[in-house]
């Protein structure tokens, strides 16, 4: 039995390909009803060739990044709206967190969590603003980075903390770390270099770079100089050290940090909210449905 295509299925494809109402729909039922089948069902007929857009997001935040002598912390914070994200005393719990998870390296969310602060542990400073603010306050994740006598961080935080990037290098100096950072931030990369992509997911990739091509009518015979053509160019647009560097374009990152006599060893980018699909509510029926 086929699977029933919601309209609310078809409006969220749409928003994420931008293809019509029918060739959604059309997609949908072809994959009876899995978004991700029908996302690569788009991209085979040449309809969506290229799909970035994630899910609804729209989490509120900051990001923020703390470096204690050879440790740094890059951590995110959520909160129900903007208004509290800008508010000084959630402000200060970012840093308070960062600060704190920074120089103690916790090994996970709940040793994170029971560290000491002047309200007892993050947790309960995280209550104490969560009571302040009227607002649902949460840590939502954390990365630990550690470097030798060599190593250098590059930290860079953009539009406040909403998005925040942070790179271990070893050797070089700090301001080449943070010229990296920003490139991160700016190119969003997934995975340090094109050896650390997983092979399912290559595999994948491969298989609808295939299909596309032939479906764009190509004789079999050139399509798979095409497919490695293309999934070279994907891997690059995934790979740090493959991506093109923001601040010269005639060289990759990897080059880059090569030609300053230094090696990628880490990185981290945190957007705010990325990831997290937020109910959408009709402001009128809210209200309505709350003098009724």
């Amino acid at each position: 039995m086929a699977a029933k295509i919601t309209a609310a299925q078809v409006k969220q494809l749409r928003e994420k390909t931008s293809v019509g109402m029918m060739d959604a729909k059309k997609a949908l039922v072809a994959s009876d009803g899995d978004e991700k089948k029908a996302l690569d069902y788009l991209r085979e007929k040449g309809i969506a060739k290229a799909e970035k857009k994630s899910g609804n997001v729209a989490a509120n935040g900051l990001a923020q990044i703390a470096i204690d002598g050879n440790t740094a912390a890059i951590v995110e914070v959520n909160a129900e709206t903007d208004f509290v994200a800008t508010n000084d005393d959630f402000k200060k719990l970012v840093d308070l967190i960062a600060n704190t998870i920074a120089a103690n390296k916790p090994a996970n969310m709940d040793d994170a969590l029971a560290l000491s602060t002047p309200e007892g542990s993050i947790n309960e400073s995280i209550i104490h603003t969560t009571q302040i603010t009227g607002e649902k306050v949460s840590l939502r994740r954390f990365q630990v980075f550690e470097k030798d006598a060599n190593g250098h961080f590059g930290a860079y935080l953009h539009n406040g903390g909403l998005i925040a990037a942070l790179v271990l290098l070893e050797g070089s100096d700090d301001a080449t770390a943070k010229q990296v950072a920003m490139h991160v931030a700016a190119a969003n990369p997934e995975f340090m270099s094109r050896n650390d992509v997983p092979k399912d997911r290559l595999d994948h990739e491969r298989e609808v770079l295939k299909k596309e091509a032939l479906n764009e009518g190509k004789p079999e015979n050139i399509v798979e100089k095409m497919v490695e053509g293309r999934l070279n160019k994907f891997l690059a647009g995934i790979s740090l050290a493959d991506q093109e560097f923001i601040m010269d374009s005639d060289q990759t990152v990897g080059k880059f940090v090569q030609s300053k006599g230094a090696e990628l060893k880490g990185f981290a980018r945190y957007e705010v909210g990325e990831g997290i699909e937020v109910e959408e509510t009709n402001f009128a029926d809210e209200v309505n449905g709350q003098i009724k």
